[in-house]
């Protein structure tokens, strides 16, 4: 597995106990927002899971997953994670361009967090039921991020074998064993709590 130390942060929403409440509540931007947010990426169809760590305990704390199909979405269930040109609806944001990519993991990877990276190449057909499955399954009650994510993965052909789990090591392991996975590392030694807002728009 690759490590990557992060550059700096942009943009950072922080609360003291921000992945351990894994708090959720309905959003719901309006059809004009997201319709102009949808972005394209030119890379294959692919699902990409996130898997906060512990750096304390090594435990799995939060799960999110990136859909790349007819467009590129991040599913963040039951997460705090927001972003004022990110519209969301039921924790699905759109416009995940590779700035916005880059603000999600950095608004989770912290001294008291890292963030594992697990990428794989599916067909067109596997990441439009997987972009359905993230749209139809939000918003997520608290503490139930990895089963919707595990939840959402099962129904995909090709990866119903997935277990239905609520711990994210869990999913972060079946996911690290499928052939042609691609894994990265993402660490940063930033406070865990700054309890402010820096807007830094996001490049598109």
């Amino acid at each position: 597995m690759t490590r990557f130390e992060r550059p700096g942060r942009r943009a950072v929403l922080m609360a003291p106990a921000l992945l351990a409440a894994c708090a959720a509540e309905s959003v719901v931007a309006p059809p004009g927002e997201v319709s102009r947010a949808v972005y394209r990426h030119s890379g294959p169809p692919a699902l990409t899971l996130f898997t906060m760590i512990s750096t304390r305990s090594e435990a799995g704390a939060h799960s999110g997953l990136m859909v790349n199909g007819s467009q590129r979405v991040i599913f963040d269930p039951a997460g705090t994670f927001n972003h004022p040109q990110l519209p969301e609806v039921n924790d699905v944001f759109f416009g995940i361009t590779p700035a916005a990519f880059d603000f999600y993991v950095d608004y989770h990877a912290r001294e008291t967090y890292r963030v594992a990276v697990h990428e794989i190449d599916v067909s067109a057909e596997q990441a439009e039921i997987a972009l359905q499955g993230v749209r139809r399954a939000g918003p997520v009650a608290p503490a139930r991020c990895n089963i919707a994510i595990s939840d959402v993965v099962g129904r995909v052909p090709g990866f119903e074998d997935c277990p239905r789990a609520w711990f994210p090591r869990a999913t972060m392991e079946y996911f690290r064993a499928r052939p042609g996975v691609r894994a990265a590392l993402y660490e940063d030694d930033s406070p865990d709590s700054r309890g402010d807002l820096i807007e830094v728009p996001l490049v598109r």
